[in-house]
């Protein structure tokens, strides 16, 4: 198990999204996905955080 705390917008959704997709929990097509989809709202750099955050109230 892990736990991560901070503040809001502290890159805690961010750090974990990344970690999964090193440890291979999730493909590369999907991260290019997220990409896509984080670039074309002006969030490029949520692509990471997008694994976690599901929700459109989230992201």
């Amino acid at each position: 198990n892990v736990v991560v705390i901070g503040h809001v917008d502290s890159g805690k959704s961010t750090t974990t999204g990344h970690l999964i997709y090193q440890c291979g929990g999730i493909d590369k097509r999907t991260i290019e996905k997220f990409e896509k989809e984080a670039a074309e709202l002006g969030k490029g750099s949520f692509k990471y955080a997008w694994v976690l955050d599901k929700l459109k109230a989230e992201r």
